[in-house]
């Protein structure tokens, strides 16, 4: 599915068409997404859009009286149109803007979502969520603190939006593999010193795949209408079986709470 580097590109992506600008229709033609849309939704028509931006997986738009939580879900994508063509087979809803250009939400397997809120940060699904991995916030000393206690594995730990948002299985493979660190370690067995180039390593992979406009995905297209490129440069996720970049020795695979895990027994302890 779309991680972190896919929808922060969406959101850049379709900001500059967004901000300042008002809704003047807009389309459902299928609520049924993997919660029904808002209702709310259809009522936004004649309201400027404020800001957008990210928290975690979701994209925030916010308006004049309100936020819509957009959720990309596991094959999702917003367009941006700058012309009317014709609706796609999974179009489901479109933003008809007073700029001319049109925003469409297109998700096949419908696990995606707009849900309205007036007050998002406080929305369930929002309010629980950990810090942003690219912000200061995210640190050495908050995540080793944090760790002492947990004796789970330090793939599963950073992958838990409670502790942190936005890494994803490709994201924890890849900064695991750079950190060095076996993903079955126990997360309170590792040191500060490794847990600090582990949060430099999952921000370097971030930012990486958002500058290469985020990882191609067999469903993922960006805003543009283009996939992103970060797959080219990979170490372990998607390699199982073949020769690691560093020591040559073959990339083993496992599973880890219904998740493939690629790394390298060698370099990784």
């Amino acid at each position: 599915m779309p991680e972190l580097p896919e929808v922060e590109t969406t959101k850049r992506g379709i900001r500059p068409y967004l901000e300042g600008v008002s809704i003047v229709s807009i389309l459902v033609r299928n609520p049924n997404l993997r919660w029904p849309v808002s209702k709310e939704i259809n009522e936004i028509s004649g309201q400027r859009v404020l800001t957008v931006h990210r928290r975690a997986k979701y994209i925030i738009i916010t308006l004049e009286k309100g936020s819509i939580l957009v959720h990309l879900g596991m094959s999702g994508s917003l367009r941006v149109l700058t012309e009317r063509v014709a609706m796609l087979k999974h179009d489901h809803i479109e933003m008809v803007l007073d700029s001319g250009n049109l925003i469409r939400f297109n998700d096949p397997r419908r696990f995606g979502c707009l849900l309205w809120t007036t007050d998002w940060p406080t929305h369930k699904l929002i309010h629980h969520l950990g810090p942003e991995p690219l912000t200061n916030t995210f640190s050495v000393d908050y995540l080793y603190a944090l760790s002492r206690a947990r004796n789970t594995s330090i793939k599963q730990l950073i992958m838990d939006s409670r502790v942190v948002v936005g890494v994803g299985n490709i994201y924890a493979n890849e900064a695991l593999f750079l950190s060095r660190i076996h993903p079955k370690r126990a997360a309170n067995r590792i040191s500060k010193k490794r847990l600090g180039a582990l949060v430099d390593n999952i921000r370097d992979v971030l930012s990486e795949a958002i500058n290469q406009g985020g990882t191609t995905l067999r469903d993922f297209v960006g805003s543009d209408g283009n996939p992103g490129y970060f797959k080219q440069q990979l170490f372990v996720y998607g390699r199982k079986g073949q020769a690691c970049k560093c020591c040559a020795n073959e990339l083993k695979q496992i599973r880890q709470n219904g998740r493939s895990t690629v790394y390298c027994s060698y370099c990784q302890k």
